[in-house]
């Protein structure tokens, strides 16, 4: 798309407000009392650096925990339906287990070429033999493993100057929620970070976010409602670079009129970050609602086209009973799953992994 490249500017670009950064010690009830103040006014940013975040949650031990616990209502639905093929201690893998096997896996969202291409690589490895149950989830999950491996989930940080990353996605996806808890997951790998607060037309958005900010102590740049995101987004980047942050994470509008809206706005905020800073946006995470199942994937259709996506974040994996779908997501948009929420907890994000993902999703 060359339009993401092009070197135009408009006069509204030209004439972004100028930032106000807020007293370094506000409290939390500061921060919400500002919201209000935001929004009623041009671009701003807070600084929320000395605020404390919210305590984390225990964890359960290691990335497979979590990966486990946020599957379980996939792999119990799984297990069970599974387990039902097997009456006895051992089964004959044959045409009707073979059939019997991808209903069950349809059953997760997972679609059907993903259901087939498993089903097959059971009947190549066990057809005709009879065997346990361990025997048949082992070889599922070491294909569903195969499925889902990309070369990297990792986030494409710049050489220098700040990395600026965007976020879209539908309204009710968990976008704003997936930008807070990426925010809090780099904040604590040391990356100092920004965050714009883009998605305008969406008070309850602007509001979130800011107190995503004050609880992980990083600065927020905010527009007061409905106006222009792009000069949010400039704003954004030009404290980024003022401050010598790591990372700006602009949230972006989850809900336009028409496609061609959505492409216009999009490409307006490129134009404009790319006037501070010439090869960003760096990356374009998609964030997508494991709940929606098949949903997801037409829901986000639009966004990947017109954004130029470069990675998924998969939210609410905790909620679903439908994992399977990351398969068809994977398939459907040959883009790297980056991150995936694994919970409500503000440390509830995990870079995704293929293999502990697929070993929690079938494992007894």
């Amino acid at each position: 798309m060359a339009f993401w490249r092009s070197k135009k500017t408009t006069q509204n670009e030209d004439t972004v407000g100028q930032s106000q950064s807020a007293s370094a010690g506000e409290t939390a009830n500061d921060a919400n009392d500002q919201v209000t103040e935001a929004r009623a006014a041009e671009p701003t940013s807070r600084n929320t650096s000395n605020e404390t975040p919210a305590a984390p949650k225990p964890t359960s031990g290691g990335l497979f925990s979590k990966m486990r616990g946020a599957l379980s209502k996939t792999r119990q639905a799984l297990s069970t339906d599974i387990r039902d093929l097997f009456k006895t201690e051992g089964r004959l893998v044959d045409d009707e287990f073979l059939q019997e096997l991808f209903s069950r896996l349809i059953r997760t969202d997972m679609g059907v070429a993903s259901a087939e291409a498993i089903r097959d690589d059971v009947a190549t490895r066990l057809k005709a033999r009879v065997v346990s149950l361990d025997e048949v989830l082992d070889t599922i999950t070491q294909q569903t493993e195969a499925m889902l491996l990309q070369e990297s989930t990792e986030i494409q940080y710049t050489d220098s100057g700040p990395t600026v990353i965007l976020v879209v996605g539908v309204n009710g996806s968990g976008k704003t929620t997936s930008i807070g808890k990426l925010a809090n997951h780099l904040h604590k790998s040391g990356k100092k970070i920004v965050l714009g607060a883009g998605d305008t037309f969406r008070a309850a958005a602007v509001e979130q976010l800011t107190v995503w900010a004050g609880r992980i102590g990083c600065e927020i740049v905010t527009g007061k409602p409905e106006a222009d995101p792009a000069s949010v987004a400039y704003q954004t980047v030009d404290k980024a670079i003022a401050m010598g942050a790591d990372v700006a994470i602009i949230d972006t509008a989850g809900r336009l009129q028409t496609q061609s809206n959505l492409m216009q706005q999009l490409e307006k905020i490129r134009r404009v970050v790319e006037k501070k800073i010439e090869t960003a946006p760096h990356e374009v995470l998609l964030v997508l609602d494991a709940t929606a199942g098949q949903n997801a994937i037409s829901q986000a259709q639009g966004f990947s086209e017109a954004a130029g996506c470069t990675g998924i974040v998969l939210a609410k994996l905790d909620g679903s009973a439908k994992g399977g779908v990351i398969l068809p997501i994977r398939e459907k948009f040959q883009l790297p799953v980056k991150y995936v929420g694994l919970g409500e907890g503000v440390d509830d994000i995990a870079a995704f992994d293929a293999a502990a993902f697929a070993k929690a999703l079938f494992a007894q």
